[in-house]
């Protein structure tokens, strides 16, 4: 069963037992959360779509931990202006564990 999720305001394409990373949650790890934004389930037998959202279908997870994401660097430049900008930043996400998918 494959369902499409809507996570911290991304979409996301998930299956029973996969890992994905998703922007920082507030659970501290080992917590079980419950997304209730489903907007599709594809079974075997048939798909259900919702409009936007399916009523009573929710996906359970499992958060296995925090991380960083790599360093993204922004440089702005104006040429023959003498300015320049150099910043950095690094995303924070949530790691999670597709645990089971209810229509």
């Amino acid at each position: 069963m494959i369902a499409i999720v809507t996570i911290a305001g991304q979409q996301f394409k998930v299956s029973e037992g996969q890992e994905i990373f998703v922007h920082q949650l507030e659970a501290q790890e080992g917590d079980a959360v419950k997304f209730d934004h489903v907007n599709m389930i594809i079974s075997d037998a048939s798909t259900k779509v919702g409009t936007p959202s399916i009523s009573g279908a929710a996906v359970g997870a499992t958060v296995l931990g925090h991380q960083k994401g790599d360093k993204v660097i922004v440089f702005k430049k104006k040429r023959r202006k003498g300015y320049r900008k150099k910043n950095g930043h690094r995303q924070s996400f949530t790691k999670i564990k597709i645990d089971s998918i209810t229509a």
